[in-house]
């Protein structure tokens, strides 16, 4: 395939992926067609087909990404708090907060998710993911290596539930300062 083929192939299957992000966050998983992704996108359903295969393929794509970019939120953040890994802790750990209630992420990744990829699927992607960096940071900042896996399980599913409670309470501006100040407490509680 020629280098401008490729691209263009490349640019189609990022404009279907964020179309379908959009679709899936805004109606959910049952809710939307390959159609309305394709409408949605300006290509044809047989681009939709010829880049993720189906509705499922293209759902898991669109939740890899999704765990991709939150991670890398994660991970620049961590690195802009300096050497200090308690400071690394706490800013990585808010930048997963603020990076899963935005846009997209909360619906596709906290509700759709589990259910359409399967459990077992979601806790790998999340793993590979976001949970990776949050046990790394955990064993950076002292976390006895016998705590580190219950510990990272417990602080990764209350920070989900925090970007639920978040996002169930989409009128009300102080709901983020309230979970960041008690996922502050949370991560004093926990590291030595």
């Amino acid at each position: 395939m020629p280098r401008t083929s490729a691209a263009v192939a490349a640019r189609t299957a990022q404009q279907v992926l964020e179309s379908a992000a959009d679709l899936f966050a805004s109606h959910g998983f049952a809710a939307v067609s390959l159609d309305d992704v394709a409408r949605a996108a300006g290509v044809t359903r047989g681009a939709v087909y010829h880049h993720y295969r189906n509705k499922a393929g293209l759902f898991g794509a669109v939740v890899a990404h999704l765990q991709r970019r939150v991670a890398a939120a994660v991970v620049a953040a961590a690195e802009a708090a300096g050497d200090d890994p308690h400071a690394q802790l706490a800013a990585g750990s808010h930048a997963f907060l603020d990076a899963i209630t935005a846009a997209t992420a909360a619906r596709v990744l906290l509700v759709e998710a589990p259910p359409v990829v399967g459990w077992d699927e979601w806790r790998r992607l999340d793993a590979e993911n976001s949970g990776a960096h949050l046990r790394d940071a955990l064993i950076t900042a002292g976390v006895d290596d016998d705590l580190v896996d219950a510990l990272s399980a417990q602080l990764s599913g209350a920070m989900n539930e925090a970007a639920l409670w978040i996002a169930a309470h989409p009128d009300d501006a102080a709901a983020r300062d309230r979970a960041h100040a008690a996922l502050d407490r949370l991560l004093a509680a926990v590291t030595p």
